[in-house]
């Protein structure tokens, strides 16, 4: 049942032009800051050869790309996660599914599921893009692998909340809105952490994904994803469970 809600998902973003929009903007942008990047790498390479141990091209171009990436794909979740489950609602659907032979574990599994099969797609495009440079220089797969699982990661924990939100209200644009609204938070956070170094880098998303992209595949961060994810997937589990019990 799990794999035919998410390819009902997935059939819903394809046929979308807001999804196909989206992953045409994201590959522009991203193709973009690659090629700045690399212009830059190919500047100072004759001042890099001077140097005992010079980054290389996954330092300088590949870590700077996951990191926009990063933020690009919290831009865009919201707009992708907010028809998940609000719209099932405001189109009177929502009763139909939560009153079938369904559990609302695989409901809510196969909707984050089918967004994730999205967000790996877009994923895939970015390592293709990165794969490119391995045609001209050495790479360093270490940390391409790193920063592909913590943006995976961070996607993960994204969607999970935009999936939540969802469940709260029946307009698309109020979810996306709340969605848009609480990880922009997060990201002040993030920025609040990184001025004064403070115990509130531990509630980042992106001050944990900088470990990734730095090449760091910290347990404690992997942890907080994890928990994270599970946390707000379990919230919207009951939050489905508590409209089924009361009609």
């Amino acid at each position: 049942m799990i794999i035919t809600i998410i390819r009902k998902e997935l059939h819903m973003l394809f046929i979308s032009p807001l999804a196909w929009l989206l992953l045409a903007l994201v590959q522009l942008v991203l193709a973009w800051v690659f090629l700045v990047r690399l212009d830059a790498f190919l500047e100072i390479q004759s001042q890099l050869l001077q140097i005992a141990n010079p980054p290389g091209v996954t330092e300088i171009i590949v870590t700077p790309v996951f990191a926009v990436a990063a933020i690009v794909l919290l831009m865009i979740t919201p707009l992708l996660s907010m028809r998940l489950i609000a719209e099932e609602r405001r189109n009177r659907t929502l009763t139909l599914l939560i009153s079938a032979p369904v559990s609302m574990t695989d409901i809510v599994l196969g909707k984050f599921l089918g967004l994730m099969v999205f967000f790996s797609a877009i994923i895939s495009l970015i390592i293709a893009l990165c794969l490119s440079l391995r045609t001209g220089g050495m790479m360093d797969f270490g940390l391409l692998l790193s920063n592909t699982i913590g943006l995976l990661l961070t996607v993960a924990s994204f969607s999970a909340l935009g999936l939540y939100i969802s469940s709260l209200t029946a307009q698309p644009a109020i979810a996306a809105a709340g969605t848009l609204g609480v990880l922009l938070g997060l990201w002040l956070i993030d920025l609040a952490a990184s001025a004064t170094q403070s115990w509130l880098h531990y509630f980042s998303l992106l001050k944990h994904f900088d470990h990734f992209n730095q090449g760091l595949i910290d347990t404690l961060s992997t942890a907080y994803f994890i928990l994270f994810t599970v946390t707000f997937l379990v919230l919207t589990i009951r939050r489905l469970d508590g409209e089924r019990l009361h009609g």
